[in-house]
C-alpha cells in the first residue's frame, strides 16, 4: 500500500488565532443546547457491534435545530458530528490495547461552540486559514472580507462556514457509513463574490479513516479553500501536551510569515530549521528555539509545501503519540498543510472531558491551499469560476503500533 511504501523508507519525512465572535452577532446564536457525556476510555467492544448511523437532538441556534450523528464503523472507530459546522464532536479510537477513546478537543455542549470555539473540529470556509487585509482583487474588482484576526480575514469572515446549520443526509453502502453535508453561502456572503454550493461528504472506511470529500461550484467567479480543523490529542482529550507527539511531515519546503501570520510570498527550505520534520520528530524537541518564525507564532503555526509527485491521494504527515501507540497519518490531494501546535490554548477552555485546554494540549493539521494564496501569483490559484467544480479529499488515517 502507498501509505506503508512511502513510510517504510523512513523518510525523514497564529498574532494570535483569531478571539472567538461573541455569541449575540453570529447568526446562530444558541436558543438551546443539550449537554453530551464527556468522552473517556471505553469499551472496545461497544465500537465493534457493525457500522451504524444514528442521530439524536443537540440544541438549537436561530437557524434550527441542531443534530449530532454517531457513526460507528464497527471495527474500532466512533465518530460523533454535528450538523452545526459539520464539526468532529469526538472521535474514538482504539489505542495499542484496543482501548478507546476520544482524541479530538472539543465541547460538550452547544452554546460553548457557538460562544467560544477556536474552530474545534469544523468545516472552514468559505476561505480556510488568512487573508491579508481581508483584502483581494479578482478579475480587476477588489473585494473586502471582515477583519477578525486583526489586521487579516481568517477562516472566512466573522460568519464563517463553521457557523451555519448544514443539511445532512445519512448514508450506509458497502459496509461504510457517512454523511453527506450541503450548504449553500449567497452572493456576497462576507464579502465574497459568487453564490457558493458545497458539499462535504464524511466516510468511516473499514481501515478505521475519515475520509472528508469537499465539492463546490459557483455562479460567478470567486475564490475558494475548504479544510477541516480538528484538534487533534493522541493520548486522549483532556491529558495534557501533545509535546510527546512525534511528527513527520513530508514536505522540504514552507512559507515564512509576517508578524501578523501572512506568508510573505516566499518558498523557503526546511532544511537546518525547526521547521524540518522530515524525520520523525517530538514537537516539543524545538518549539522553544528561538528561530525567529516560531517566536512569531510562538510555536508552530505554518503552511508546508507538501512534496507531491502527480495527482491523487497522497501522504502529507503522520503522528505518533508514543505512550498509547496511536497513529494519525493523513493523506490529501491538496498541496499544502497547515501545522499548529495550539499556540492560543490559554486554559479559559474546558473541554468534552471537563479538564482545561492550555498550550500545547492539541495539534491541529488543516490541509489546504497556501494562506492568502490570492494575493500572491506564484502560490496555487484557489480562483473557482462558473462550470468548474472545486474537488478536493483528505483522509484522517488512524491506528496504532504495538
Amino acid at each position: 500500500m502507498a501509505i506503508d511504501k512511502w513510510w517504510s523508507k523512513g523518510v525523514s519525512k497564529r498574532g494570535g488565532r483569531a478571539r472567538p465572535v461573541a455569541a449575540a452577532v453570529i447568526a446562530g446564536a444558541v436558543l438551546a443546547a443539550v449537554p453530551a457525556a464527556a468522552a473517556g476510555t471505553s469499551n472496545p467492544a461497544s465500537a465493534r457491534s457493525g457500522p451504524s448511523v444514528t442521530s439524536e437532538p443537540w440544541g438549537s441556534t436561530a437557524e434550527g435545530p441542531v443534530q449530532r450523528w454517531t457513526l460507528n464503523n464497527g471495527h474500532g472507530l466512533r465518530v460523533k458530528i454535528l450538523t452545526y459546522g459539520g464539526i468532529l464532536q469526538s472521535v474514538e479510537t482504539p489505542d495499542r490495547h484496543g482501548r478507546r477513546a476520544n482524541i479530538t478537543l472539543g465541547f460538550d455542549n452547544l452554546a460553548d461552540y457557538v460562544a467560544k470555539s477556536p474552530y474545534f473540529g469544523c468545516i472552514t470556509g468559505r476561505y480556510a486559514n488568512r487573508i491579508a487585509l481581508g483584502r483581494f482583487s479578482l478579475d480587476g474588482k477588489q473585494y473586502q472580507l471582515p477583519i477578525n484576526n486583526d489586521p487579516n480575514s481568517l477562516h472566512g469572515g466573522t460568519v464563517g462556514f463553521d457557523k451555519h446549520i448544514w443539511a445532512t443526509t445519512p448514508f450506509t453502502r458497502a459496509g461504510q457509513v457517512g454523511l453527506v453535508m450541503r450548504f449553500t453561502s449567497p452572493d456576497g456572503d462576507q464579502g465574497y463574490p459568487g453564490k457558493l454550493s458545497s458539499v462535504v461528504t464524511y466516510t468511516l472506511t473499514k481501515g478505521n479513516g475519515i475520509r472528508m470529500d469537499y465539492r463546490a461550484t459557483t455562479d460567478a467567479p470567486t475564490i475558494v479553500n475548504l479544510t477541516n480543523h480538528a484538534y487533534w490529542n493522541l493520548a486522549g482529550e483532556g491529558s495534557g501536551t501533545i509535546e510527546n507527539h512525534r511528527l513527520t511531515i513530508k514536505a522540504s519546503k514552507y512559507t515564512p510569515v509576517d508578524p501578523t501570520l501572512i506568508p510573505t510570498g516566499a518558498i523557503d527550505p526546511v532544511g537546518g530549521t525547526p521547521m524540518d520534520f522530515r524525520r520523525s520528530t517530538a514537537i516539543g524537541d524545538r518549539i522553544r528555539d528561538g528561530f525567529a518564525q516560531l517566536v512569531i507564532g510562538r510555536g508552530y503555526d505554518h503552511n508546508w509545501v507538501l512534496d507531491r509527485h502527480g495527482s491523487g491521494l497522497q501522504v502529507a504527515a503522520k503522528v505518533t503519540e508514543p505512550r498509547s501507540g496511536r497513529q494519525l497519518t493523513v493523506l490529501t490531494t491538496e498541496p499544502g498543510l497547515q501545522f499548529y501546535s495550539g499556540n492560543f490554548l490559554d486554559g479559559t477552555l474546558v473541554g468534552t472531558s471537563g479538564r482545561m485546554y492550555r498550550q500545547g494540549d492539541g495539534l491541529a493539521l488543516e490541509t489546504q491551499h497556501f494562506p492568502d494564496s490570492p494575493n500572491h501569483s506564484n502560490f496555487p490559484s484557489t480562483v473557482l469560476r462558473p462550470n468548474q467544480t472545486y474537488r478536493t479529499t483528505t483522509v484522517y488515517q488512524f491506528g496504532s503500533q504495538g
